[in-house]
């Protein structure tokens, strides 16, 4: 039989072949819900840096009516030393939440909030071109469709890029309104690709969030990272 010695040395070996494998890394994206008005909106994410097996957390609150965070609505974290074997490295996450409490009170987020998903992304590469997607909100009838507008520049290092959504809304009695969401002239350093992952609605029907997740270049493959778009209607 093994010794414990034996296995940890084999799964520390494991651990760095799959980060030689795998340049970059991927974040989990964390819903945290709307303020009961649906004026403010909180997410987070957190991951493990490769390859030096550290973990970070991200956390973001969002004011609706601006598309833009409220004032110190972004804190984060990363530990100087790397996770141990089993883990995920989420405990830093949940560490920073604890932390922040203060933040999420004075702006009213409730974790049960979450809102209404209207659409969640099949697990497929998107168009390097953009993407087109259709939902509908059974609970007011309207119908919406989406198209992701991305505009890349430069190669390597000097890439840059930026998007816009072009959201055209369509009532129960016919009337249709085209919305333009996001930061069109917002350039983002390295990143290739963006894709929507998911739609939520808040209670109120006024507030809505585009999860979108991003390719950011790493050495040798991509990071994944995430953001949001929100509008209020």
């Amino acid at each position: 039989m093994l010794s414990k010695k034996t296995m940890f040395n084999i799964l520390v070996i494991l651990l760095t072949c799959v980060s030689a494998l795998w340049a970059g890394d991927s974040a989990v994206f964390v819903d945290l819900g709307f303020s009961p008005d649906g004026r403010t909106y909180m997410f987070g994410q957190h991951g493990v840096l490769s390859p030096s097996l550290r973990p970070w957390a991200e956390l973001y609150i969002v004011d609706m009516a601006s598309n833009n965070f409220v004032p110190n609505g972004r804190v984060s974290t990363t530990q100087n030393s790397p996770i141990r074997a089993g883990q995920d490295g989420s405990g830093v996450f949940y560490q920073l939440l604890a932390d922040n409490s203060t933040l999420t009170n004075r702006y009213r987020i409730n974790f049960q909030n979450q809102g209404q998903p209207l659409y969640i992304a099949r697990d497929v590469t998107p168009p390097a071109n953009g993407e087109t997607i259709e939902f509908r909100d059974f609970t007011s009838g309207n119908r919406y469709r989406a198209q992701l507008v991305p505009i890349v520049t430069g190669s390597g290092q000097n890439l840059r890029s930026q998007f816009y959504i072009i959201l055209e809304v369509r009532t129960p009695n016919g009337q249709r309104r085209d919305i333009t969401v996001g930061t069109p002239h917002h350039l983002r350093p390295r990143i290739t690709q963006y894709n929507i992952k998911r739609v939520i609605i808040d209670s109120t029907g006024n507030s809505m969030i585009f999860v979108i997740e991003m390719k950011r270049l790493a050495e040798n493959s991509h990071d994944i990272r995430y953001m949001v778009e929100a509008i209020r209607f």
